[in-house]
């Protein structure tokens, strides 16, 4: 959009007519005057000059404010939102109308909240490789999403044989092959979706979610360390299942950390599930950067977590993270702290 800009003194030009023959002939013929009214008819012109200015001056301020107020009202980035499918295990194989109404949920409010991106946690199903009729739940539920808003998957430990690293049903029914022709899709370690990554762009920002599996081997993290190092532009979410306590990290999440996330400026969260809790921790990486470390698993709670999703609200004017929740389920927010919280985060021009 172009700034709207006036020249008060182009305005005046053109408002000033050029004078008739008679007129100029007036002024041609006109008796000479005294100086003492030369004089006085020049403070009043000067006066008049002056006042003139002043006026011009403010009215070129005036519009220059409110040209720039608009433009500032038209650029301004809306929020929008990111939402996290934590540890679906319980509704996969007791109750599947909440899975459901949880993606049901997403898909009805893309264009009201905005919605960007999903990220399920981990532990899609509880029974990994024994019930096969739990992973036909979990994709049917994500099925609703599928075409309507990108979100990434990686397994928990509820979803793999853990002993053999076996996740054939994981394999089955959210296969790389299902993703990798859209755009958002990033790619894969070795052509399995255990370990992947997915972008997402909004407010002028590249967002990458990088998904790893389950207590991720040295080998994926060295993965992990490349992709990033291939995307240093990019403002990077983790999201794994296991990470987080409400002591702190654990001995994967600390391994993660010190083979991984620390090393990278643009990583500036990390989410995750595995513990029935709600946790959140800020760190400093290796470049004095804040990374906000969330836990989320409400598995515990009435029947498998009664729909609960986090909601990450962006908010690139005020360069804030809303963290809240939702359940579908019951139809309403939860506002205690832990529950709702803002976080600081640089956007606009950053």
């Amino acid at each position: 959009m172009s700034q709207f800009q006036l020249n008060p003194l182009s305005l005046l030009a053109r408002r000033q007519k050029k004078p008739s023959q008679s007129l100029r002939r007036r002024i041609l013929y006109m008796k000479p005057l005294s100086a003492s009214l030369l004089r006085n008819q020049g403070v009043r012109f000067q006066r008049f000059a002056v006042t003139a200015l002043l006026i011009a001056v403010c009215f070129c301020s005036c519009v220059k404010h409110v040209s720039l107020k608009e433009n500032a009202n038209a650029i301004e980035p809306e929020p929008f939102s990111v939402v996290l499918l934590p540890d679906t295990q319980l509704y996969s194989e007791k109750y599947p109308d909440t899975y459901k109404k949880q993606t049901q949920w997403i898909a009805d409010n893309i264009e009201e909240q905005k919605i960007k991106f999903v990220i399920h946690l981990g532990d899609i199903v509880q029974n990994h490789n024994e019930k096969e009729n739990e992973w036909r739940i979990a994709r049917d539920a994500h099925k609703i999403l599928d075409g309507v808003v990108p979100y990434s998957v990686a397994p928990g430990n509820h979803d793999m044989d853990v002993e053999k690293r076996d996740t054939s049903l994981f394999h089955q029914y959210f296969p790389a092959s299902d993703y990798q022709d859209n755009e958002w899709y990033g790619g894969n370690y070795q052509g399995k979706n255990d370990n992947n990554y997915t972008f997402f762009e909004s407010a002028g920002m590249r967002f990458m979610i990088v998904n790893l599996e389950y207590n991720p081997r040295d080998e994926v993290l060295e993965w992990a360390n490349e992709i990033v190092k291939q995307h240093k532009t990019s403002r990077v979410i983790v999201a794994t299942h296991q990470y987080l306590r409400p002591a702190g990290r654990d001995k994967v999440g600390q391994r993660i950390w010190d083979q991984f996330v620390r090393k990278h400026a643009n990583i500036f969260m990390v989410v995750c599930g595995h513990v029935g809790a709600l946790t959140l921790q800020n760190s400093l990486n290796d470049t004095g950067g804040t990374v906000y470390e969330i836990l989320t698993d409400y598995q515990s709670m009435h029947e498998g977590g009664d729909g609960w999703l986090r909601t990450l609200e962006f908010h690139p004017s005020e360069d804030v993270i809303a963290v809240g929740e939702y359940s579908p389920v019951l139809e309403k927010n939860r506002r205690e702290i832990l529950h709702t919280y803002r976080l600081f985060y640089p956007m606009l021009g950053n």
